[in-house]
């Protein structure tokens, strides 16, 4: 997909009324656009980086296309954009349907018992298929509205051949872990579980 000019008019007038998503030190990141689409913004944030060669954008489309190829359900791309700012681009895209994982679990009536064996399901599958996700958390995972399981946010991700070697699945489960105790839901999210369910495989 080539990167198409969007000069600043342009970006100002589709973020119009938009609802700011994520933000961090820079500025807003991430715009829920009017018509139901969200905008990503990606900054390079040093001046020598290997984003110079293939940005972080690039990357996000090329893993979302790949993930497509692989059967797993991710979010459609619809344009990408080269920004005024330097080293700035930006991906237009349809958001997959469904809520995040984090979302559902924080429903009253969730029981992590139940559904336990499809998350390890998943993850067993990315990583049998060769993928790697290293930002693999609840709040990256959707659960769409036919009750699949897909990813979003997929910048951060490598494809391997071959089914990942036992090194790289202890690794991805060490990010999840990470990620349960940075959010504080150790008490309620069976870890140990979930990665017995996942190495047994």
């Amino acid at each position: 997909m080539q990167c198409s000019r969007l000069p600043q008019d342009a970006l100002n007038q589709m973020i119009e009324g938009a609802r700011v998503l994520e933000a961090d030190s820079y500025g807003p990141k991430v715009y829920l656009l009017q018509d139901g689409n969200i905008l990503k913004l990606f900054r390079r944030k040093r001046l020598f980086s290997s984003a110079i060669f293939r940005p972080y954008s690039k990357r996000f489309i090329d893993n979302t296309l790949e993930l497509q190829k692989r059967g797993v359900p991710t979010l459609q791309v619809l344009q990408f954009y080269c920004l005024q700012g330097p080293g700035m681009t930006a991906v237009l895209y349809e958001p997959l349907p469904g809520e995040t994982l984090r979302q559902v679990a924080a429903k009253d009536g969730f029981d992590w018992q139940q559904n336990l064996p499809a998350l390890a399901e998943l993850i067993r599958s990315l990583h049998k298929s060769g993928i790697y996700f290293r930002s693999l958390h609840l709040g990256n995972i959707v659960v769409t509205p036919d009750n699949r399981m897909g990813l979003i946010d997929v910048a951060d991700m490598r494809f391997v051949r071959a089914p990942l070697p036992k090194h790289l699945i202890k690794r991805n489960l060490q990010h999840f872990a990470r990620y349960i105790a940075r959010e504080n839901l150790n008490g309620s999210f069976p870890m140990q579980a979930l990665e017995q369910a996942v190495m047994a495989s």
